[in-house]
């Protein structure tokens, strides 16, 4: 039926010299045919910006969910404090990349606090809990909207990831907005990316959207680093009893699919809701909790993995025989 169709569609459209689809791919969404030549395709590459290293960090690591919801920038504030906890006096930096709803200023206790411009019209990024953040929430008022469209948005992308004066960094994490869109795939497309951190509750629902991350790294030729498995099961504050309120084991499975490890799980807390929404996040508020002790798992995992990803490949071991 489908080569029928087709062919009712060439006999029917020839004369007007229309292109009947042929493929879907990551470059032709559409499936649109397409006889470019390679001078053309060359043309039409002189508008992508070339991909830079920022200087002076020596990792940007992506946080990114497939959906929102999950906590993802509750992970990334978390994970960047207890980055600096663990490194000390390494530099650490935290930019809010969700140009509609940037959580930022809220989260880490940055209200009302505009940053200021070096001699060379950078943005300084502020400083609190030790760790440089970034966010256009800190450069529009708290309760206004941003309406824009994409190119004011791809825009502010790149000025809030090649405008921002960052000292010497040994991580810049970057929490992207929900899902698989422009952000995520300028962000691929300016910088070089050390890797990213999938976040993801253990329903299938938000499952199914990480495996839509993940596939997303890959075509962008972006490594995952790992899987965070947030709000992984409740317990009760008066009783102690425990249950898996979205299910157990999820990430787990999603992972060993992927073929990433679990960097770490976080349970579904009281504390953790309350200090994000004070400006003093659990990692800070109880460092010596429960809740805090999870991220510095799985802050640990991730140092691991970035060590790994920076190791050279080591030349294979000779057997007796050669």
């Amino acid at each position: 039926m489908r080569n029928l169709t087709r062919k009712i569609m060439q006999a029917e459209f020839s004369h007007v010299g229309i292109f009947i689809p042929r493929r879907f791919s990551h470059e032709n969404n559409l499936g649109l045919g397409t006889d470019l030549t390679e001078h053309q395709k060359k043309v039409m590459s002189r508008g992508l910006p070339k991909k830079q290293k920022l200087r002076g960090v020596q990792n940007v690591v992506l946080v990114a969910s497939g959906k929102g919801g999950v906590g993802k920038s509750t992970t990334a504030v978390n994970l960047a404090i207890s980055l600096k906890q663990q490194l000390g006096h390494e530099g650490i930096g935290l930019l809010d990349m969700d140009i509609f709803g940037p959580s930022l200023p809220i989260m880490m206790n940055l209200h009302n606090i505009k940053p200021a411009l070096n001699k060379d019209n950078h943005m300084l990024p502020l400083v609190n809990y030790g760790v440089h953040c970034m966010s256009v929430g800190l450069m529009v008022p708290a309760d206004a909207a941003v309406v824009w469209r994409g190119p004011m948005v791809m825009s502010a992308v790149q000025q809030l990831l090649l405008r921002t004066a960052w000292p010497p960094l040994h991580t810049l994490l970057l929490d992207l907005p929900p899902g698989t869109g422009d952000v995520a795939l300028s962000v691929a497309q300016l910088v070089h990316v050390a890797g990213a951190v999938l976040v993801s509750t253990p329903q299938d629902v938000a499952l199914a959207d990480v495996r839509r991350g993940a596939q997303m790294m890959h075509k962008v030729g972006v490594k995952v680093l790992g899987v965070v498995q947030n709000m992984s099961l409740h317990r009760c504050s008066a009783c102690g009893h425990t249950e898996h309120i979205f299910g157990s084991g999820g990430a787990a499975r999603v992972a060993q699919e992927l073929g990433v490890p679990v960097l770490g799980d976080v349970p579904i807390a009281l504390s953790i809701r309350e200090a994000g929404d004070t400006g003093l996040p659990v990692a800070v508020a109880r460092p010596r909790g429960p809740e805090a002790e999870c991220y510095r798992t799985i802050t640990s995992n991730l140092l691991k993995r970035l060590d790994e990803s920076s190791m050279p490949p080591q030349p294979p071991v000779p057997s007796d025989g050669c």
